[in-house]
This record gives structure tokens, C-alpha cells and sequence, in this order.
């Protein structure tokens, strides 16, 4: 909640396709901002076309924190994005400016804002073990030991969720206690800002989706899959690497293995899109304390500018800046 000695922070949401840079770019060559990026994908090097990251035009107009910072075999957490996030926002605010974080990893913002839970990091050998298990019985019989210690997770995990099942039976191998029981400890929360927090939603979302074709379809023309060819090249890549399983990189992965047409990569990932904004919809559609604007409204940026000015004015003379 704002206090009288934090500083404005802007968080600008959105599902993906809704046009989110072009409002934070408005925003920042408007005010004393600076944007932070807020998305798992703009994280890696090399990974420009398939995740629409902004051109060289666009960070010259607007540079954009926490983007290109590791090689796509190279994995990335929530926990790592708080501790940078907040690192950042203190270094742009004391240099006058305001933080304008911009993104949908949905995750991250409810990381910095309401805290993480003390988990234990990954142990290399311990994921070692599991994946050794999975190779041998299967995802469904690595499901079944996970339900054996920790039955509330295990009921929320598909018996092939490879990724979350090995998580949370590396948390109870290294602690002794399941995800369950460590997820009940108390969060410690620290995020010393006043938040204007904005979302922008599709008034109608067939014209979400038909946005979200046209991008996907800009992003093939692009040259997504030769992009990952010369990723696959260059890094010792593997398909259940984290950024390999960001929409687009998935199914370029499937065709160029020869398992997919272009047209059924095409199609599956527009789905994959589709699928991507639908849970963030859900996610923004349940957070409270949000204000609204339509993406799909011309004039958005200005709308949104607008707001944002009259909440920074309410903050000074209300004494919250």
C-alpha cells in the first residue's frame, strides 16, 4: 500500500499481442521513466524475432532494463527477477526517474509485489536422479513418487508435467518437507513503492486473437526459424530448456526435427498464442487494484498517460512523493 515515503512505481500489464511497448515507449519519452522489462523471454540473447523483442530503433527511443541477459541455455527465476527488479528500481529512483515496469510474465509481477516463498535453489545432482528415473519408468511413475510425499501438489500436476513434478520432488529430496509445507511459511514482502497499476484488455478479444495472428505471422516472415537454426548451431541446445519452451521456439524446435509441416507450426502456434493470453487474461482479470484500459482503443497511450499523470499529482499533494 502507498505510504507517505514511497516512491511511485508504474506497472503497466497486459496480455501478449496488446500492444504493451508502444504505451511504455509513449510513457518514457513522456515522463521521467524508465522501463523495466517484465518478461521470462526478452531474457535471452539472440532470442529477437521469435519473442517480438523491440528493435534498435525502439530501445534508442527507449531502452529497456533486464532484456538480453543470458544465453538461451541458461535458465532465468522469479527470484532472480525480484532481486534485479528491485536493485533497478532503486538505482531509477534515485536518480530522479520513475520505474515503469512493462510486460505479461504475470509470475514476476506477483513476485516483486507480494514476495516469495523461502525455497530451496536447484541442486544439479538431485534434478540428475529424477531425470535418471523419468528416462527409466516415465513422467506418470515420477508423478507417482512425487504423490506419495506431497499429495496436494502432486493433485495439481499432470502426471507429464516434467518440469513442475521434478521441482517440487527436488524440494522435498533437499528438504526433507514438501512444497505443500513450505508454501505455508509466511512470505517476507518487501516492495517500498506506491504502485499505479494499469492493465490493458482487449474490449473484444476475436480482435485480440486476430492481433495475435497477424504478429505470429509477422514473426514467421521474420525468420523464427532460421533464428533458432542458427541458435541450435551455436548453443548446445535441448528441447526442455526453459527458452525453448517459449511459444513459437516450441513448435519452430517441432518442425525443424521434421515432426511438423510449416503450416501445422504456423497453426499450433498461433493456438500456443492464444492459449499464452487466455491465462493472462484470467490472471489480470483476478487481481484487484487494477485500472483498465482498452488496447484496443487509438488513443490508449494517451488515456493511459493521462491516468498515470493525475495518479502522480494525487501522490504529491496527498504527500506519497
Amino acid at each position: 500500500m502507498p505510504s507517505t515515503t514511497h516512491p511511485p512505481a508504474i506497472l503497466l500489464m497486459g496480455p501478449t499481442a496488446s500492444g504493451k511497448t508502444a504505451v511504455a515507449v509513449q510513457l518514457a519519452t513522456t515522463l521521467p521513466c524508465e522501463i523495466i522489462s517484465v518478461d521470462s523471454a526478452l531474457v535471452y540473447k539472440g532470442m529477437d524475432i521469435g519473442t517480438a523483442k523491440p528493435d534498435a530503433e525502439t530501445l534508442k527511443r527507449a531502452p529497456h532494463h533486464l532484456i538480453d541477459l543470458i544465453e538461451p541455455h541458461e535458465s532465468y527465476s522469479a527470484a532472480r527477477f525480484r532481486d534485479d527488479a528491485l536493485t533497478l528500481m532503486r538505482e531509477i529512483t534515485e536518480r530522479g526517474n520513475i520505474p515503469l515496469l512493462v510486460g505479461g510474465t504475470m509470475l514476476y509481477f506477483k513476485a516483486l509485489v507480494e514476495g516469495l516463498n523461502d525455497l530451496p535453489e536447484a541442486d544439479s545432482a538431485i534434478r540428475m536422479i529424477i531425470e535418471t528415473m523419468a528416462e527409466e519408468d516415465g513422467w506418470p511413475a515420477v508423478h507417482e513418487k512425487l504423490n506419495k510425499v506431497d499429495p496436494q501438489t502432486a493433485a495439481r500436476l499432470a502426471p507429464n508435467d516434467a518440469q513442475r513434478i521434478q521441482r517440487a520432488l527436488e524440494i522435498y529430496y533437499i528438504e526433507g518437507k514438501s512444497m505443500t509445507d513450505l508454501l505455508k511459511k509466511p512470505k517476507y514482502v518487501y516492495f517500498p513503492y506506491s504502485p499505479i497499476r494499469i492493465a490493458l484488455l482487449p474490449g473484444d478479444r476475436a480482435v485480440l486473437h486476430e492481433r495475435i495472428a497477424q504478429r505470429f505471422d509477422a514473426i514467421l516472415a521474420a525468420g523464427l526459424v532460421d533464428e533458432l537454426r542458427s541458435l541450435r548451431e551455436e548453443y548446445a541446445l535441448e528441447p526442455d530448456m526453459p527458452a525453448m519452451r517459449c511459444v513459437g521456439y516450441r513448435q519452430a524446435w517441432d518442425h525443424l526435427n521434421g515432426k511438423i509441416s510449416l503450416d501445422e507450426l504456423r497453426e499450433q502456434g498461433i493456438a500456443a498464442t492464444r492459449q499464452l493470453a487466455k491465462r493472462q487474461l484470467t490472471w489480470l482479470r483476478s487481481t484487484e487494484g487494477l485500472t483498465e484500459f482498452d488496447c484496443l482503443a487509438d488513443d490508449v497511450g494517451d488515456l493511459a498517460l493521462e491516468y498515470i499523470r493525475q495518479e502522480l499529482e494525487a501522490q504529491i499533494v496527498s504527500g506519497s512523493v
